[in-house]
């Protein structure tokens, strides 16, 4: 890494909690956009995801994350908190301001941009940084034919170019792959209702701001 900026993918999500689904989509987007890591950008709130009954406290999707990232070169992070932004393109601009020596790049699923377009300026986010999309079984057509993807165009840039992505003008997108996982947040709800409980009582510390999230 010494000599260039850390090539860095970012993540956002609930991790309500983080599973094994997420960290395979993370190890196989490291190998294919040639990251040096990936953030899991734990959200303190998702604006589309208001009045969630189930949504367990941030402390305890943070350290479900850090427990999922283990032995990886995946850092959990509440971030957010610390930069009190509570939108994504805010996000992404406090980021880039404050981590100038870093190379970012977004990264989100087949689901994330069917609906991307309802995202608050999300012309703006995609003009901050590059931004990967892995295919999900279910959503790929819906992401195909909808508003952003129409917007991005000729902006789509092929597979073969992925590692290529800190050389690319804004905006660009490439689609990317990758082998199914059945595995869902919504499924080890059902099984265990109470999991955040597990975290009641831990010290569960940001991996990258290495503050203590209560």
């Amino acid at each position: 890494m010494r000599g260039r900026p850390v090539r860095t993918g970012l993540m956002g999500g609930s991790f309500n909690p983080a599973h094994r689904g997420h960290r395979a989509i993370s190890l196989f987007a490291m190998e294919a956009l040639g990251l040096d890591e990936i953030w899991w950008m734990v959200s303190p709130g998702n604006p589309l995801k208001e009045g969630a009954s189930d949504m367990a406290p941030l402390k305890a999707r943070l350290g479900s994350a850090r427990k999922m990232a283990r032995r990886s070169r995946i850092r959990a992070t509440g971030i957010e908190t610390e930069l009190g932004t509570r939108y994504t393109v805010d996000t992404l601009a406090a980021l880039r301001k404050r981590h100038a020596k870093r190379d970012f790049i977004w990264i989100m699923g087949a689901d994330n941009l069917a609906g991307f377009h309802r995202w608050k300026d999300w012309r703006g986010i995609a003009r901050q940084m590059p931004i990967a999309v892995i295919a999900r079984p279910g959503y790929d057509g819906a992401a195909i034919s909808g508003p952003a993807m129409a917007w991005f165009g000729h902006r789509v840039r092929p597979r073969s170019q992925a590692r290529d992505w800190t050389r690319w003008s804004m905006p660009a997108l490439v689609l990317m792959r990758f082998r199914p996982d059945p595995r869902s947040a919504t499924a080890l709800r059902r099984s265990d209702p109470d999991w955040f409980l597990d975290y009641a009582d831990t010290i569960v510390r940001d991996a990258v701001t290495r503050q203590v999230i209560a």
